[in-house]
């Protein structure tokens, strides 16, 4: 499968942007694709939008900077989404890889990865005030 890593630097200690970012209660204030809100459920979230409900399941909290989590559509349909926040001197890296589904066209991938963009643009933009 095709993947995209999407990176920028955030000028905040990794720390900081790893506690906001890895609260699901926080993402829809940067992930658009979760706008909605996301309600807990046992051990995982429920989100509601343009594709119905989703569950977001989480890696439990961690040390390392990671906040993978896996998106459950209706359909069965599951997206692995690795997310990774890495120190770097005063600030840190953010890295989203973004994998191509199957059946995905170039257009559609590329939408894909321009809302990405925006949302990591989003956490910056917060994470910097």
């Amino acid at each position: 499968m095709p993947a995209k890593i999407i990176h920028l630097s955030i000028e905040r200690d990794w720390r900081d942007v790893y506690d906001f970012a890895g609260k699901p209660e926080n993402m829809p204030l940067w992930a658009s694709g979760l706008a909605t809100g996301l309600e807990p459920h046992g051990a995982d979230w429920i989100a509601h939008g343009a594709l119905g409900s989703v569950k977001v399941s989480f890696v439990p909290a961690n040390e390392f900077g990671v906040i993978d989590h896996t998106v459950t559509i209706e359909s069965g349909l599951r997206v692995y989404n690795a997310l990774r926040i890495v120190p770097n001197g005063d600030g840190c890296e953010v890295m989203f890889t973004l994998l191509r589904l199957p059946g995905m066209t170039d257009t559609q991938f590329s939408a894909d990865a321009a809302h990405v963009e925006k949302d990591l643009a989003m956490l910056k933009a917060l994470m910097e005030r």
